[in-house]
């Protein structure tokens, strides 16, 4: 293999597959990166096993072939490398050459084989939708998705596509994010399945404002096109929970409020927050709301922000952190949020999108 190509063009591919590689796997192959040609091109592929991503670059081939070399410090020497372009040649024993303006360098890599293979999906319907929805879509939801191990269902995003609507749902148990959106075409079956989240980072990554997603999923593995860029995932196996049970209808004793005011009340709060004294108060009364937080041996906050309310008069604790992911995310101007008292969940309902929270003691 001999390749000819600018050192940016380089950079920029190895660092679109190079994060999810890992320094510290115990199978060496998997700390590497394939470079493969194909007419005119330099495909670059890494994997850690659940998630494997590819990208193709230009290139003036001046010899075919394959080689595997160790991704990190591959990287390293691109980017220290003058600006200008780049020969990358593969000799015998599986050694390959890097040669930049006045400088060279020799690197030892394993042979192509031990590389494991990109998943191949035949015959299945593939899914389109704007790229800049996809990636709403993730913004709005991934922040709860748990990180408990114990909890592996829930270590992703539920993606179900129905009726010709493509929908988004994330909990770790104590909230709950969930997204709409319309598709333009029809599928012949409907969707459901659960993208791990390290996956739907890598995804969110690579998105753009302008273009089109596609993907397509399979019983056990799902591949996302993203503009050339090729990313496949094993699923999370397992029943995610039916999240519509704990959806309350919605409540006409709305609290409208502005989203920056409120965000920024609690974000004072929180700033008294520890990890044993988390929750935050919200008293509401028919034209404020106030929002305050006690910690012992650290101090205390009390806020007031201005709202429009016709019911009865509360108070209820929430986790201050919960409440920041979500408002930090909604663009409208103002919400309406929905409390019902101490022990029930607060939801805050968008065009499209559904959020809540449950309550904590105070």
């Amino acid at each position: 293999m001999k390749i000819k190509l600018s050192k940016e063009q380089l950079l920029n591919g190895i660092q679109i597959v190079q994060n999810i590689v890992s320094t510290k796997t115990t199978l060496p192959i998997l700390s590497n990166m394939l470079l493969e040609t194909r007419s005119g091109h330099i495909k670059l592929n890494t994997t850690d096993l659940d998630i494997g991503i590819s990208c193709e670059i230009p290139v003036d081939t001046l010899e075919e072939g394959a080689i595997t070399i160790p991704a990190k410090r591959f990287g390293d020497i691109v980017r220290e490398l003058p600006s200008g372009d780049v020969i990358i040649s593969a000799k015998k024993n599986n050694q390959i050459d890097i040669e930049g303006q006045k400088c060279r360098f020799k690197l030892i890599g394993l042979p192509k084989e031990e590389f494991p293979k990109f998943p191949e999906f035949k015959d299945k319907e593939v899914v389109k939708i704007e790229q800049a929805t996809f990636k709403d879509m993730i913004r709005m939801t991934s922040f709860a998705v748990s990180h408990e191990e114990s909890r592996y269902v829930l270590n992703g995003i539920l993606l179900e596509i129905k009726d010709n609507k493509m929908r988004m749902v994330a909990t770790d148990g104590r909230r709950l994010a969930k997204i709409e959106k319309n598709l333009q075409t029809s599928l012949k079956k409907d969707i459901s399945t659960i993208i791990p989240i390290k996956a739907i980072q890598e995804i969110f990554r690579n998105l753009n404002d302008e273009g089109m997603i596609s993907f397509i999923t399979s019983a056990n593995q799902a591949l996302f096109d993203v503009d050339g860029i090729l990313i496949a995932s094993r699923i999370i196996e397992g029943e995610f929970p039916n999240y519509n049970q704990v959806i309350p209808p919605p409540n006409n004793q709305k609290i409208t409020v502005n989203t920056q005011a409120l965000l920024s009340a609690i974000r004072r709060a929180n700033l008294l927050s520890t990890p044993d004294f988390q929750a935050s108060k919200f008293e509401v009364f028919s034209d404020k709301i106030v929002v305050s937080k006690s910690t012992p041996d650290v101090g205390e906050s009390r806020e007031e922000v201005p709202i429009e309310y016709k019911g009865k008069e509360m108070m209820v604790g929430f986790n201050p952190q919960y409440f920041i992911d979500v408002l930090k995310n909604i663009t409208a101007e103002n919400i309406d949020l929905e409390l019902l008292g101490p022990d029930k969940a607060g939801v805050i309902r968008l065009d499209e999108y559904l959020y809540l929270c449950l309550p904590m003691r105070i």
